[in-house]
């Protein structure tokens, strides 16, 4: 497989689940084998489904805006702000809330890419 260029406006996927805008770019639908890499967007408000990734890493880097997320499993609110990194380890329920009285802009994903979730959605054929 050779290289490819993606763009955040083309995507081939959208997650509902985590915004209204919240475009998947990079996957295993794309041929990715591991990688994951969403471009979202969360408008004042707006947060994400609680949700686990029962065997990946989320790692999310904040490009715009100020917001939360959710430690469920450790009872946890963490703050944060444009040019950080949350990092969620495997199996932590979370969730992330542009809950600061801005619009957040992320990119980021679970990674390797989380085929249960993306079985589930659809996204995926069952038996992959």
């Amino acid at each position: 497989m050779a290289i490819r260029v993606f763009h955040r406006d083309q995507p081939d996927l959208m997650l509902p689940m985590i915004s209204r805008d919240a475009r998947l770019v990079v996957w295993p639908g794309v041929g990715a084998h591991t990688a994951n890499m969403a471009y979202v967007r969360m408008e004042p408000g707006e947060r994400n489904v609680p949700h686990v990734h029962a065997q990946s890493e989320d790692a999310i880097f904040i490009l715009e805006g100020e917001g939360t997320v959710t430690d469920f499993d450790h009872s946890r609110r963490l703050e944060f702000a444009p040019g950080q990194v949350i990092h969620v380890p495997v199996g932590v329920r979370h969730a992330v809330a542009a809950d600061r009285g801005t619009r957040v802009v992320s990119v980021g994903g679970p990674c390797p890419a989380d085929l249960a979730m993306l079985r589930a959605i659809g996204a995926l054929p069952k038996d992959s």
